[in-house]
């Protein structure tokens, strides 16, 4: 039985995946297949199957710390502290990664990606995240400093980039009734967002074959399928109240190749709220 990894072993499988990312951020090609094979030489023996792992558990780090991480390698949370140590000690001095970063959430996105078929877009919603049984390692211990700029959220605020996702959703839900034969409907579709503003709690206003009323809230990222969603307390409370009319419409890969899931009913039974804000009034 191989012994845990050591720190060095965690330090060049950290670089090589911090390279892939920059590599993927920067636009540039490169083969996860070969840079696993170059890194599996510089490890004690470890199989194929625990660098892969151990490059997930880098995945659910960097997401933990508001940075991207490299498509292909889903978030595997529970993962020993020394390796959180090192991810985040290497973002705190990695320039490159971190402009990188910023550049690809602050960038708008000035023409739309060229999509012929929207409702050919549509995929299977995530899976939860998968976790090992037992407790995280770092999970009893004292918080670590952070990098200071969390990158995901800045990408939520990046108004152009979501209004380019709510505007493919439109065309999205227009193509959705047309395919059912109800054109009428297609018709009366409203970017709520747009005519009536952020207050209503959704963004898009469209229809069920019945005629019913569905109710969409758009979230967009360029990055990756695990990417967490930024929600407000009002789109929360509005799922809540209206559970059986409201949809969450994930874009994700938007700039490169967007693809779509659909999430249904109450954001709070979908997914795991985390505050990220606080209201300090004085007493």
């Amino acid at each position: 039985m191989l012994e845990d990894w050591s720190h060095e072993e965690v330090e060049v499988t950290v670089a090589a995946y911090l390279d892939m990312l920059d590599q993927e951020l920067r636009g540039l090609s490169f083969n996860k297949s070969v840079a696993r094979r170059q890194l599996h030489a510089m490890l004690n023996g470890r199989s194929e199957g625990a660098i892969e792992r151990k490059h997930q558990n880098i995945s659910a780090i960097l997401i933990e710390l508001g940075f991207p991480y490299v498509r292909g390698y889903k978030p595997l949370s529970n993962y020993q502290r020394l390796l959180y140590e090192v991810v985040r000690d290497r973002l705190l001095v990695s320039q490159g990664i971190t402009d990188a970063t910023r550049v690809r959430a602050e960038q708008p996105i000035l023409e739309p990606p060229r999509v012929a078929d929207l409702l050919d877009r549509l995929v299977e919603r995530p899976e939860p995240a998968e976790q090992r049984h037992g407790a995280s390692i770092i999970a009893d211990r004292p918080p670590l400093p952070r990098p200071r700029t969390n990158y995901l959220e800045v990408e939520a605020s990046n108004r152009r980039l979501g209004l380019a996702g709510e505007e493919f959703a439109m065309r999205f839900e227009a193509e959705r009734l047309w395919s059912v034969g109800q054109k009428r409907l297609a018709d009366k579709i409203e970017h709520v967002a747009r005519t009536r503003g952020d207050a209503e709690g959704y963004d898009i206003l469209s229809f069920e074959q019945s005629g019913e009323e569905r109710l969409i809230e758009v979230k967009t990222t360029t990055f990756g399928r695990h990417t967490p969603l930024f929600v407000t307390r009002n789109e929360v409370a509005v799922s809540e109240d209206r559970s059986d009319q409201y949809y969450v419409y994930r874009w994700f890969d938007f700039r490169d190749d967007p693809k779509l899931f659909l999430v249904p009913g109450d954001i709070s039974m979908s997914f795991a709220l985390e505050a990220t804000q606080f209201i300090a009034r004085f007493e």
